[in-house]
């Protein structure tokens, strides 16, 4: 009451959607980024199978790997220049080549983050028994089901309360994580080079060369992989509407992820290369225990352990941060009119997607359950199957940035390089891995389970399977109306937005604020 002295708390500035604006910085988006990827467990889940694909050649493939992601993130970067929402793909394939295709690359957002997030809990639970020392539950699957539920149901909670904790927890977990991988590869070369080593191999700089690997095919086979080691890292550019300097912080961020990521693999690929050999990592094939193994040589015990928890926080932290990208995308498309309008709701107070980011939380763990229960290796092909989707919205993403700044690609040959020939190229290596992979997982063989349906492999049937369903909730979606959203037409950036002095207008069709630039056509509805 006014006289009495009490002061209330500021109210927080809030964008159009209802995010809580400048809720973290660049470091916070930076950490968010990398944290996504989950750097410890994908090195765990996929080092061994790189080996068996390309022996010494893994660090090559890593690093073509990054090529790829690198040049998407460029395209994210100038994309999220120009727009920023927090639906990314999902808004700047809209704009650049119409509602249906945006819509399509909004719902592989959403599906990878609904079917991968089980997966990571399930590997936070498992390592968490075995940091505990706890190893019958370590294998028990009701035990770690259980306790996959409880961490998703957390980490849900966590994502709901407000952006900062979710940043503050990433900051702690990343830490704990990345520091213990670069400790292990440290002290791994370290008795590598000291000869401490029976197994060890010496590194050369022909292990970083992919034109060293023979066989084409096992090199599209490493890049296929390196698909899913490096995906997530643009969770960081999904955070936009929050993150204070919205034009450049969520996109560098997202670059710079890449680049972190890059140095981590190859450093711990070469340390465990070298220092375990190549007939030791090719036991681990299909098993993410490598890491640890590995490091109770290198570390002794219980030194060892700090490696477990680094996977354990991995996991768990990207458990989390998967959740973050697909409430964001399906906030933006139900505020675009591409989703029901409940899903575009924002908490009062915590000022987060509470109805989407509990959809999403519900949903995975409805896939996680039975899928896990029925079998793990089907859980296995699950993962296989998202190479295919997170191609398709990369791919779709690249092409779009390139097709938004046409008219502004050959007015430098900073434009040309890194708003069309980088994002180009990208977008059609991933494409290409796209039709490559639905080759090779047509083949009942490559899959975990060696389950076929219509005689084709399952991760091809689950990964087309998902994109065919979003295609139908489309035209449904369609044929009940929404004309705002679908009848939106391809946009150009305008000249001005190009160079950043002003922001486009919002794609739910909020009216142009002042120093926005409207949308083409946008006076007219």
């Amino acid at each position: 009451m006014e006289g009495t002295g009490e002061r209330r708390a500021p109210v927080p500035e809030t964008g159009d959607k209802g995010l809580k604006k400048g809720a973290i910085g660049f470091m916070d988006a930076l950490i968010i980024g990398v944290a996504s990827t989950a750097p410890a467990y994908s090195l765990a889940a996929v080092i061994g199978l790189i080996v068996v694909t390309v022996g010494v050649q893994s660090p090559a493939v890593l690093f073509a790997s990054f090529i790829p992601m690198f040049f998407i993130a460029t395209a994210f970067y100038y994309m999220n220049r120009a727009d920023q929402d927090c639906g990314t793909t999902f808004s700047w394939v809209t704009r650049a080549m119409g509602p249906w295709a945006g819509w399509m690359g909004g719902w592989a957002i959403s599906v990878t983050g609904i079917l991968v997030i089980g997966s990571l809990a399930d590997v936070a639970a498992r390592y968490t028994y075995l940091l505990l020392t706890l190893e019958g539950l370590a294998a028990s699957k009701p035990a770690i089901t259980l306790l996959a539920v409880v961490y998703m149901v957390l980490m849900t909670a966590v994502c709901v309360y407000g952006i900062e904790l979710s940043a503050r927890v990433q900051n702690f977990l990343i830490v704990a994580q990345v520091a213990t991988l670069l400790l292990f590869a440290v002290v791994a070369l370290f008795l590598v080079f000291s000869g401490s080593s029976e197994t060890s191999l010496s590194p050369s700089l022909s292990w970083f060369n992919p034109l060293a690997i023979d066989d084409p095919s096992a090199l599209i086979g490493g890049l296929l992989i390196g698909v899913f080691i490096y995906w997530g890292w643009e969770s960081s550019v999904n955070l936009t509407e929050e993150t204070e300097d919205s034009a450049s912080a969520p996109g560098l961020a997202a670059v710079f992820s890449t680049v972190i990521l890059l140095a981590t693999y190859l450093s711990v690929a070469v340390a465990v290369v070298a220092f375990a050999g190549i007939g030791t990592v090719t036991e681990f094939a299909d098993d993410d225990a490598i890491l640890s193994t590995v490091a109770t040589d290198v570390l002794g015990s219980p030194w060892y352990l700090l490696v477990v928890l680094s996977v354990l926080t991995s996991a768990l932290a990207s458990t989390q941060t998967t959740i973050l990208p697909a409430s964001r995308t399906t906030l933006s498309m139900a505020r675009a009119g591409a989703f029901p309008r409940a899903m575009g709701s924002v908490h009062p107070r915590f000022l987060t997607p509470h109805v989407s980011t509990i959809v999403i939380g519900i949903l995975a763990i409805v896939w996680y359950v039975p899928v896990n229960l029925i079998s793990e290796n089907f859980l296995f092909d699950t993962l296989s199957a998202l190479s295919l989707m997170v191609a398709f919205y990369y791919a779709l993403t690249g092409f779009a940035c390139a097709i938004y700044y046409r008219r502004e690609l050959f007015k430098s040959v900073k434009n040309l390089l890194f708003i069309g020939v980088a994002p180009v190229l990208g977008a059609s290596l991933l494409a290409y891995l796209f039709f490559v992979s639905i080759v090779d997982l047509s083949d009942p063989g490559a899959s975990y389970t060696g389950s076929s349906i219509f005689g084709l492999g399952l991760p091809l049937v689950i990964g087309l399977g998902f994109l065919f369903i979003g295609v139908i909730f489309m035209v449904v979606w369609r044929l009940t109306g929404h004309d705002d959203f679908f009848g939106r037409t391809p946009e150009i950036v305008p000249p001005e937005v190009a160079r950043g002095e002003v922001k486009v207008s919002e794609t739910a069709g909020a009216p142009a604020e002042s120093g926005v630039a409207a949308r083409p056509g946008s006076e007219d509805r």
